[in-house]
């Protein structure tokens, strides 16, 4: 169980954010922020890694010409992050909680003056009840600059912040030993340290984000080493957040044990 006044990153996947048509679902948004602001209230330090802004802007502009796939990413996204980024807003204030935008890059995780700006305004943020919501700055972060995916990105965040635990939520349970809708398939509950499940991890993307399940892995294990537990679950079940901690024994996952 995790225990009271840790500090978590939660990062949320497009997955996790969107419906079957790619639009965002706002129901399943305004569920994680009920969730979050529950953490909040109870003693825990959140910082909230999200994706979704690409979805978001997709949706709310039709193109009539041919745009290559850096050009998309960067007009979905700029339109996508003020949607997203407002819908937060507003859905955080009904529990009377400020939240605080961070977009950052791959570059500002370089020690120097660019690593330590943002570690001090996440810190700032945090001393002053402000979750922060981070995401990749997907305007000006394009090919070799970008992040593999926010997978990645929750890992340095939870680095730079000294966080306890890393919860990824996913649209599957968690790691299995083949295929999730295989009727043969197990759920791997704890991982150990030094475990290799490689053999376990299938190399399909997720439909709508740039990871999946091998990012999950790599991310986790990285932390995990590095002495930060990790939690996969599933972002699509009703009150994932809270029955971890209320009711892990009960609530299915996948652990990187420390």
């Amino acid at each position: 169980m995790i225990c009271m006044k840790h500090r978590i990153v939660v990062k949320v996947g497009s997955n996790v954010l969107t419906r079957k048509d790619g639009k965002l679902d706002v129901t399943r948004m305004s569920a994680l922020v009920d969730q979050i602001a529950w953490l909040h209230n109870n003693g825990y330090e959140v910082i909230l890694v999200s994706s979704g802004a690409v979805a978001c802007g997709r949706r709310e502009l039709k193109v009539d010409h041919d745009l290559d796939s850096v050009e998309q990413r960067q007009l979905f996204s700029a339109l996508g992050q003020v949607k997203l980024v407002g819908l937060y807003y507003d859905l955080f204030r009904e529990y009377h909680l400020h939240v605080g935008q961070i977009l950052t890059m791959k570059e500002n995780f370089e020690p120097g003056e660019q690593y330590q700006n943002q570690q001090a305004c996440m810190n700032v943020m945090l001393e002053n009840d402000v979750i922060p919501i981070v995401n990749e700055n997907d305007t000006v972060s394009v090919t070799e600059l970008m992040f593999t995916d926010n997978d990645e990105l929750s890992g340095l965040i939870a680095q730079m912040m000294n966080a306890d635990t890393v919860i990824l939520l996913s649209n599957i349970d968690g790691i299995y030993t083949g295929k999730p809708d295989e009727p043969d398939s197990q759920l791997i509950l704890r991982v150990e340290p030094g475990t290799d499940l490689s053999q376990y991890i299938q190399a399909e993307k997720s439909a709508f984000g740039r990871g999946g399940m091998h990012s999950k892995y790599t991310t986790a294990s990285k932390l995990q080493a590095s002495g930060i537990r990790v939690i996969i679950a599933n972002g699509k079940k009703d009150d994932i957040l809270v029955n971890l901690i209320n009711n892990p024994e009960e609530t299915r996952h996948t652990e990187f044990i420390i």
